[in-house]
């Protein structure tokens, strides 16, 4: 959540123009971050404006932009999961953003797929070693075979190198939309599973189902899992994706799992490849665990569905370690749980059950948040539900300032250039300077709700809405 780019403009209005480089169409509901790599954005969003007539109806799509001029180079258009909507929401698109390391994307999409894209498409060949595209990209009956004509392959189309399901490999229950934000360490990928409730949001249909899982990123085979049996103590869904950094000299995984308790994992050794495709994947060796919400129910957690006075906590957002602390915010259910939150500071030191004593610090925030903590300069951020924007010294958890924004934050906040960036779903978007005292630099209205954070990269800012991809710069912005 935090860009060391510099010269970014600090107002814009892309009605009049004002410091718009450009902007590209995007489909009518767009949740996924853009990600800037190699000269391409890379963002996802759905079918609704179809750029391939052959390709029509409800579908995930992940598009990828020319960095220059926002011209749409290929894109990846995958069939909705209809057996269930609970599994595959309607309209929501391919939800979580893409990784990028080189020429290889790595993203999770709207069928709870990994794959691994050329970041190229199809333009430089059809790489494998998976080669069945026209297939994939067909939708499929309940038995899973194909429905209609499989349409031909072409240019505009994704090249998928390797593929991993993560229903039908992990056994993992897919809960509306997939939004996994894949963590490279090495060889192996890391990720979140999006295991969760099923349609009736009182039951969990795979007990058995890991939270998180590791890949090797060349081969897209599953080497590791927690191992922990999280499944059943999951109140929703599995949302929050997995970060890392070294603490005193020891590499962690920091995980938050569906059931409101925020894991730390040694890594795979680097080397580290499963003996034969038949020996069952590694457990993660857990470092330590920290319940976020010890006074929470724990038991016959389902009973609390709706209960906006009582229930398990839950974590959205991803774990944030700087400078020998870890900031993670979260509480009620957004849509299923209690109404309180809060920004906590933990000491990420220890071994086993982290002691009550490693809480440094916790801030109440309005009744839910979906929002990572961006800490910079001694300084935290973090949006609630309340459409408040809060700015927390980071030493002390004593609020230095906050912002009714006018709507609900679905994102997070951007630091960058000694700004403070943040959009709304009702599109207000705000642009704060970065300091322990308040001060608005603008506001703008956009074209529609955003979910979103907003990302800078080579000058420009980018900031989509649920139709369009803008990208803002001064004139000195590059390239």
């Amino acid at each position: 959540m935090v860009s060391a780019e510099k010269g970014l403009p600090s107002e814009f209005d892309p009605a009049k123009g004002n410091h718009l480089k450009w902007t590209a169409a995007l489909g009518t509901e767009s949740h996924s971050t853009p990600v800037v790599s190699g000269g391409r954005i890379f963002i996802g969003t759905n079918n609704g404006e179809p750029r391939d007539e052959r390709r029509q109806g409800d579908r995930g799509v992940l598009m990828c932009f020319d960095e220059r001029d926002g011209k749409l180079q290929w894109q990846l258009v995958v069939p909705k999961r209809e057996a269930d909507p609970y599994f595959d929401w309607p309209k929501s698109g391919i939800s979580s953003p893409a990784t990028v390391e080189g020429h290889r994307v790595y993203l999770v999409d709207n069928r709870g797929v990994v794959l691994c894209l050329d970041a190229r498409g199809l333009a430089n060949g059809n790489d494998g070693p998976f080669r069945d595209e026209a297939t994939y990209f067909t939708p499929r009956g309940t038995n899973g075979a194909p429905e209609g004509p499989v349409v031909e392959l072409g240019p505009l189309d994704a090249d998928i190198l390797w593929k991993f399901d993560l229903t039908q490999e992990a056994g993992i229950w897919s809960h509306d939309a997939a939004h996994s934000s894949i963590l490279i360490h090495g060889n192996h990928l890391y990720l979140n599973t999006g295991t969760g409730v099923d349609n009736t949001h009182k039951k969990i249909r795979t007990p058995d189902a890991p939270s998180l899982v590791v890949l090797d990123k060349n081969t897209g085979q599953w080497l590791a899992t927690d191992g922990l049996g999280i499944a059943p103590k999951i109140f929703h869904c599995t949302w929050s994706s997995p970060s890392l950094a070294t603490v005193d000299g020891r590499e962690l995984v920091f995980f938050a799992g569906g059931d409101g308790v925020l894991y730390a994992f040694e890594p795979l050794p680097a080397g580290f490849r499963r003996a034969n495709s038949a020996s069952s994947p590694e457990k993660l060796r857990l470092a330590w665990r920290w319940d976020f919400d010890p006074t929470a129910p724990k038991e016959d957690i389902h009973r609390y569905n709706g209960n906006r006075a009582i229930s398990p906590s839950n974590i959205y957002g991803c774990p944030v370690f700087h400078d020998g602390r870890l900031y993670v915010a979260g509480g009620g259910d957004w849509f299923w749980g209690k109404n309180e939150a809060w920004l906590k500071c933990i000491d990420p030191r220890g071994q086993g059950e982290l002691s009550p004593t490693n809480r440094i610090w916790e801030f109440p925030v309005g009744r839910h948040t979906i929002s990572t903590p961006a800490v910079q300069d001694g300084l935290v951020f973090v949006a609630d539900s309340m459409r408040q924007l809060h700015c927390v010294d980071a030493v002390t958890g004593r609020e230095m300032w906050n912002q009714e924004l006018g709507g609900e934050v679905w994102a997070s906040a951007l630091i960058a250039d000694g700004k403070v960036y943040v959009g709304t779903r009702r599109g207000d978007f705000w642009v704060f300077a970065l300091g322990r005292e308040k001060k608005i630099l603008s506001q703008a209205q956009l074209d529609g709700p955003i979910s979103a954070t907003p990302v800078a990269a080579n000058g420009v800012l980018y900031v989509a809405t649920q139709t369009r991809l803008h990208a803002f710069a001064n004139s000195a912005g590059r390239p």
